[in-house]
């Protein structure tokens, strides 16, 4: 699936769920993906990027989003986001309130995956 995959950076693996433009039933169904994926790795070894910008979400996929964080969380080392803004912002808060998770946040790609790679 190509917006919710492992890709290559510096030699390392980075789960990338793009949720750019995504209406809230595409955004489900890569939530579902993400979490298929991600837990079929080991335990702590896991770098995600999530990026968002320009599409619309529900409170359905802002639950969906809490248990997909919460249950993700024995698998993810380092998480990272780019484009949270405004209503994005206040969504992520309560998403990180929710799982205890911490999330970094930049202004674009390149910054969080060197990142990442890096931490």
């Amino acid at each position: 699936m190509e917006h919710a995959r492992f890709i290559r950076h510096a030699g390392k693996d980075v789960f990338v769920l793009d949720f750019r433009n995504k209406k809230p039933d595409e955004a489900l169904v890569l939530i579902e993906e993400c979490a298929r994926q991600v837990r079929n790795r080991p335990e702590g070894s896991v770098l995600t990027l999530t990026l968002v910008s320009g599409g619309t979400f529900s409170q359905d996929v802002l639950n969906a989003l809490k248990e997909l964080t919460r249950g993700n969380a024995p698998y993810v080392r380092t998480a990272a986001l780019v484009g949270i803004t405004g209503l994005y912002k206040v969504a992520l808060q309560g998403v990180s309130l929710f799982s205890k998770r911490q999330f970094f946040m930049f202004d674009c790609m390149d910054e969080a995956l060197d990142f990442l790679v890096a931490n």
